[in-house]
């Protein structure tokens, strides 16, 4: 990669609204991936998460656990040290739209039925700091800021 991709990729700004979206989404993703990943937080592991995705017609069900548990897992953590913000925060919001398409469309928007917006909650706060990058406070900051 030339400099001036890696540049694009870190890029932000000074602001410390992205530190307000970036904590509290990388907590919440990353014990969604820890769920599909490990089965912690009452989670049931890539074999439990892999079935259920194949029930639903996700084929295959082991891969597609693996690659949504592991983007929620590394994802939230790459959020939370503000880490390549918007690449990960890009990939996240692929996974919050095939989750919402795949899954919950078709309960309707609200969470009590299983609904989508707690997956468009989550889509939004992801396009915004793939949009914006990871802010003041950020490793990204200081990795842009150096040598400049």
């Amino acid at each position: 990669m030339n400099n001036a991709t890696v540049s694009k990729l870190l890029a932000t700004n000074a602001s410390l609204s992205s530190l307000a979206l970036r904590i509290p989404a990388g907590i919440i993703f990353a014990a969604h991936g820890a769920q599909k990943l490990f089965g912690a937080f009452g989670g049931y592991g890539l074999e439990g998460t892999g079935q259920w995705m194949a029930s639903i017609g996700l084929e295959p069900g082991y891969l597609m656990a693996l690659a949504a548990g592991s983007a929620e897992f590394f994802g939230g953590i790459a959020l939370l040290l503000g880490l390549l913000v918007r690449p990960a925060a890009a990939v996240l919001a692929i996974t919050m739209l095939v989750a919402i398409l795949s899954v919950h469309i078709g309960n309707g928007l609200f969470m009590a039925n299983n609904g989508y917006e707690f997956g468009l909650a989550l889509l939004a706060v992801s396009v915004a700091l793939a949009i914006q990058g990871g802010g003041a406070l950020s490793i990204d900051r200081k990795l842009s800021n150096v040598g400049a």
